[in-house]
């Protein structure tokens, strides 16, 4: 069984069909490229799939489950996390308040932490532990004590990345990853997904940088005005 599945999805806006009868199926452990020009409907997916958008009609199946027009904090502890295009950071905490910031939201900290409980504090360390291995696995070990807002691009990037790890997800969507970074940056990114998929970490990747997606995704789904008009391995959708 797919770990998510798109069924006869559709969304409309008034009269535009934004995302028209598509279906789609990611395998557990796949890295899937989803392509297409600008409008084609590659957000709308990633909004209905974490619930920004309900469906006019169809199904979002997430292990099993129909998780279509769920609530985005549901969506995301079914397992689903999400990189947005535009970085969004607390740009002036540092990179490790960054990061314990969404463990402390995922865990939904309770009036223990208020009341500086024992419990609370052994929480807390765990939590900073936790949030120290995410930064060493997306590559900004040392860069704890650092203000967000000082960090280069490619490592604000980088710590959106080990936010969005802070919840677990057994899905991840990103959004233009590699959009606007130099080659060592691309290289650097392109290098992190990989360890996340070795982590066991099921990937959707919207990019409009081709080489990276060619490079990158096991299976590509091309979209155009909402729908899908192409799908196969990089090769396949590369020659079509």
């Amino acid at each position: 069984m797919a770990l998510l599945e798109l069924q006869r999805l559709n969304k409309n806006f008034g009269g535009l069909a934004a995302v028209s009868n598509l279906d789609l199926a990611v395998q557990e452990g796949e890295i899937l490229g989803l392509i297409g020009p600008n409008g084609s409907g590659k957000t709308t997916v990633f909004n209905l799939v974490t619930g920004f958008h309900s469906p006019s009609s169809g199904k979002v199946v997430f292990r099993g489950e129909n998780i279509g027009g769920k609530l985005p904090h549901v969506v995301s502890a079914r397992g689903i996390g999400r990189v947005f295009q535009l970085t969004a950071l607390f740009r002036e905490s540092t990179v490790l308040e960054n990061v314990v910031i969404a463990y402390h939201t995922a865990a939904h900290t309770t009036w223990g932490g208020v009341l500086n409980t024992p419990a609370a504090r052994k929480e807390e360390r765990e939590i900073d532990g936790r949030a120290r291995q995410v930064l060493e696995l997306v590559g900004l070990k040392g860069a704890e004590e650092k203000m967000a807002i000082a960090l280069p691009y490619g490592h604000q990037r980088a710590l959106s990345v080990a936010i969005a790890l802070a919840t677990n997800p057994k899905l991840l969507l990103m959004d233009e990853p590699v959009t606007g970074m130099n080659a060592q940056e691309i290289a650097a990114m392109m290098s992190l997904i990989r360890r996340l998929r070795e982590r066991g970490i099921t990937l959707i990747v919207v990019e409009h940088h081709m080489k990276t997606i060619m490079e990158l995704c096991q299976g590509i789904v091309v979209l155009n005005y909402g729908r899908k008009i192409a799908e196969g391995t990089p090769q396949e959708v590369s020659r079509n």
